[in-house]
C-alpha cells in the first residue's frame, strides 16, 4: 500500500493490523521481513496465506499543524492607513514587510503567493502587507520611493530600512527577502 500526499512534510506512517505484527513503513513502502508475503496477505501458520480483512491506517506528521501554510498579506490602501500600520508596528517594536506591486505585473502576481508562504514562516515575528500601486494615491507610491515593481521593503521604527527589487526569478527574490529579514529581525 502506498500513501500519496500532496504535502512533502509527511514523514511517518503506521499501518495497524489486528493480530498482525506491525509493518515497517519507510519511503511509502511496506516491509515486514518476518511475517508478510506481499501486500494484504499474512504468512503465519504452515505457509498458509490468510487475507488480512480489517486494517486501520493511521497517518502522523512531525510538523506543527497549528502554524498556517500561508498568511494572506493585508492591503494598504492610502497614506493614512500606512501611518496607522507603521505606528502599530512601532508600538510592538515589530518590523513590517511591504510588497509594492501592480495587478498587471506578471512577476508581481507570481511572487505574491511565495511571499505569503514566507509570511507564514515569520508569522509571529513580523507582518507582511501589499500595496497595489494602481489602486492607491500616487502620494503613497512617492512616499515609498517606488520606481520598479515588484519592490519588497522592510520597514522598522517607522522608516524604510532595506529593499529588494524583484525583476528576476522568484526563488532568488525570496532568498534575498529572507536575507533582508534575517538582517533586521
Amino acid at each position: 500500500m502506498s500513501i500519496l500526499s500532496p504535502n512533502s512534510h509527511l514523514l511517518y506512517t503506521q499501518l495497524h493490523h489486528r493480530d498482525v505484527q506491525q509493518p515497517n513503513w519507510s519511503n511509502g513502502c511496506c516491509s515486514n521481513p518476518s511475517k508478510t508475503c506481499g501486500f494484504g496477505f499474512d504468512r503465519r501458520k504452515n505457509d498458509q496465506f490468510k487475507k488480512i480483512v480489517k486494517r486501520d491506517c493511521k497517518v502522523e506528521a512531525f510538523w506543527d499543524v497549528s502554524r498556517p501554510a500561508f498568511v494572506e498579506m493585508e492591503p494598504i490602501t492610502d497614506s493614512d492607513h500606512l501611518d496607522v500600520v507603521l505606528e502599530q508596528a512601532k508600538q510592538v517594536s515589530q518590523p513590517i514587510v511591504i510588497d509594492w506591486m501592480a495587478a498587471w505585473c506578471r512577476k508581481c502576481i507570481y511572487l505574491k503567493p511565495k511571499l505569503e508562504k514566507l509570511a507564514a514562516e515569520y508569522d509571529t515575528k513580523l507582518k507582511f502587507y501589499c500595496v497595489d500601486v494602481n489602486n492607491v494615491p500616487q502620494a503613497l507610491v512617492k512616499r515609498g520611493k517606488i520606481s520598479k515593481m515588484p519592490t519588497i521593503q522592510l520597514w522598522k521604527d517607522g522608516e524604510m530600512k532595506a529593499e529588494v527589487i524583484g525583476g528576476h526569478k522568484a526563488w532568488l527574490v525570496i532568498e534575498e527577502v529572507r536575507e533582508m529579514i534575517k538582517n533586521f529581525v
